[in-house]
């Protein structure tokens, strides 16, 4: 089954995500567990917590169908001592949200060497702190996902995400999540089924399957090979509609969150329909 949403709000409360998520017909959604934009937020209080598992519960969403987001400004991959110890520090505040909200997976960006170091220093920086993140909490995931490759952030190479999770220890608390619109503007084609194939047999055999946690369902309005990230909705960018037909009839994506986070969410529910409709009509 594919778990179809949108990386709905939770203002007001995380409790808000799943009966947002649920207006709009997501079988699975994608949330921040506190302000993206800043670096500290006030610890998750009980009655919020038991507020989120009850809507949870209400709404029919469990774990593993839920893809959480970290702040944007975390950096594991920091060439600054003082700014990566912040980073990995509000990393790991992040992972034991997840867990006490009884969720599994922490999706995030895997960093920027700020073309102050070398990339493959900064790989090693950020599988270094991943360790430590995981070393620190119980049961999270730490799911990293590809870029674009816009400036100097890594991920933009099924071989980036490779070496990472070749140097994390446990092998059972990390994963990957694909950006449509990333891996597009990185340089891996997705507008033929021949394109697709070949794309999705690189990253099996770099990477693996087994390791796919989540997916970010995007058109892109930048060009392919462009390494610029700019989202589109669905069929209007410049990957076109029939990468996400291929998507839907694909039994190696099922069972994890599918998140739209295309550029207009009025629409969201329309193409979660959209989506849907594509299942055994490839």
């Amino acid at each position: 089954m594919k778990y179809v949403g949108a990386h709905v709000s939770s203002s007001g409360g995380v409790f808000n995500a799943p009966i947002n998520a649920y207006k709009i017909g997501a079988k699975g959604f994608a949330m921040f567990t506190k302000n993206q934009r800043q670096w500290v937020a006030k610890p998750l209080e009980e009655k919020i917590i038991n507020e989120f598992k009850s809507k949870m519960d209400e709404f029919g969403y469990t774990a593993d169908m839920v893809l959480p987001h970290d702040s944007y400004l975390i950096n594991l991959g920091h060439p600054e001592t003082e700014k990566e110890e912040k980073s990995l520090n509000a990393f790991i505040d992040e992972l034991k949200r997840v867990e006490q909200l009884g969720l599994k997976y922490l999706n995030f960006h895997p960093g920027s060497h700020l073309k102050k170091i070398s990339e493959e220093e900064c790989l090693e920086k950020i599988a270094k702190n991943i360790n430590k993140a995981l070393k620190e909490t119980n049961s999270s995931i730490a799911v990293i996902e590809t870029t674009a490759g816009q400036g100097s952030n890594l991920g933009y190479k099924f071989e980036h995400l490779r070496d990472i999770i070749d140097l994390v220890e446990d092998k059972e608390r990390i994963g990957v999540c694909i950006d449509t619109a990333h891996i597009f503007a990185a340089g891996y084609d997705i507008r033929t089924k021949e394109a697709y194939k070949k794309t999705m047999n690189q990253f099996d055999e770099i990477v693996g399957f087994k390791y796919l946690k989540g997916m970010h369902i995007n058109d892109s309005k930048a060009k392919f090979t462009s390494r610029v990230d700019r989202h589109h909705s669905l069929g209007e960018g410049e990957i076109g509609i029939d990468a996400f037909k291929f998507i839907m009839n694909d039994e190696r994506i099922d069972n994890i969150p599918l998140v739209l986070e295309t550029i207009n969410p009025d629409i969201w529910e329309e193409e979660i329909k959209l989506l849907y409709s594509f299942e055994g009509k490839e």
